[in-house]
């Protein structure tokens, strides 16, 4: 959307090995009782003031539960976030109250997340009374102000969330993110439960607050087409772990990882001529469980390119074969120019089964 601001290095979020693991309890009918799910392990990444970091990754690769540590809306197991120069990885609910206000999250299902029995009026304005940032009157100009700045009417400002469709109830939820101004706002699937001709709106709703605003965004999705029309950057996630990052038009043009080829192949192209020439990357296997990834890199027993190396060592996050520093790939053996996965992929990789 747009490009990042400045102000000290640019950044304004920085996570640095960010690690959230979950018990699992102990129960006869669970194969791991006891274990710990690694939802997320070991993430490093930047977000830059003004700028559209994109996340994707299949579901159940972790990219909601970091969103969740990044907002501190889930304590982190290990590692540190920082925003605007600030850790806020240990802070206490009180002493997180000030970042709150500058750091909000849109949530995925536009059911869930209101109240059926509150009208929405009280529920965009509970940023301002929990704040203590407007009462009465005022708070009710505000509230229907944000109403009329996501495409709301106003005047339905004593309505219950039962009145108005899935794309409304998400105009609801964006304005409740906006009501204190924040600077970052972390989008979670935001439209992945809408109907495909309401995706469209949302998704231009919140390019034109972007640039309204002054907006920073984290948008998780798992549609990329969708990531590649609002992002600057796209980061790449696999079992809890991200495994690409890059500019989104180098990200799409020269993918460097094996598991983001495969997601690019999945893409539908409106040509039927070109679908029919393109050749899908079919990965073998299925995603392992997060309770017991594997050792080395994590997609290994799935990648057409794998060597023994792949299951013993694993890979870095780091700029490779010449590559700019700001397309970082974890892979021992990146994807070159001329190289065949296509046909690999059918067969069993080298070293699944290590």
């Amino acid at each position: 959307m747009n490009a990042a601001g400045t102000g000290r290095d640019g950044v304004l979020l920085r996570a640095e090995g960010v690690v959230k693991h979950f018990a699992v309890g102990r129960r006869w009918f669970l194969p791991h009782s006891g274990a710990v799910v690694q939802a997320v392990d070991g993430v490093s990444l930047e977000v830059r003031r003004g700028e559209t970091l994109g996340l994707v990754g299949e579901t159940g690769c972790g990219k909601s539960t970091l969103g969740r540590c990044l907002t501190r809306l889930y304590d982190l197991t290990a590692g540190r976030v920082e925003f605007d120069g600030h850790d806020i990885s240990a802070l206490s609910r009180r002493q997180m109250r000030p970042y709150r206000r500058r750091l909000q999250l849109i949530f995925q299902d536009p059911y869930g997340s209101l109240n059926p029995r509150r009208r929405i009026g009280s529920i965009i304005g509970d940023p301002f009374a929990i704040h203590g940032v407007a009462e009465g009157r005022e708070r009710t100009r505000q509230v229907q102000e944000l109403m009329e700045l996501v495409g709301l009417n106003a005047e339905h400002y004593n309505r219950f969330p039962s009145e108005f469709s899935g794309g409304q109830r998400q105009r609801i939820g964006i304005a409740r993110a906006l009501a204190l101004r924040p600077e970052l706002v972390i989008c979670d699937e935001p439209v992945s439960a809408l109907d495909v001709s309401i995706q469209a709106q949302i998704v231009n709703l919140l390019a034109d607050l972007q640039s309204e605003l002054g907006l920073t965004y984290v948008f998780i999705a798992h549609d990329l087409s969708v990531v590649r029309h609002v992002s600057d950057r796209i980061a790449v996630m696999y079992l809890g772990k991200i495994v690409e990052i890059a500019d989104a038009r180098t990200l799409f043009e020269r993918p460097r990882h094996p598991y983001t080829a495969a997601l690019l192949s999945a893409l539908p192209v409106p040509d039927p001529d070109v679908a029919d020439a393109r050749q899908r990357i079919l990965l073998s296997g299925d995603v392992p469980s997060p309770v017991d990834p594997p050792s080395g890199c994590r997609f290994h027993p799935r990648c057409p390119k794998a060597r023994e190396e792949c299951s013993l060592r694993e890979p870095a996050l780091e700029a490779r074969g010449g590559d700019s520093p700001r397309h970082q790939t974890a892979c021992h053996f990146p994807i070159a120019e001329g190289d065949e996965l296509a046909l690999a992929a059918h067969a069993e990789p080298p070293g699944a089964g290590a």
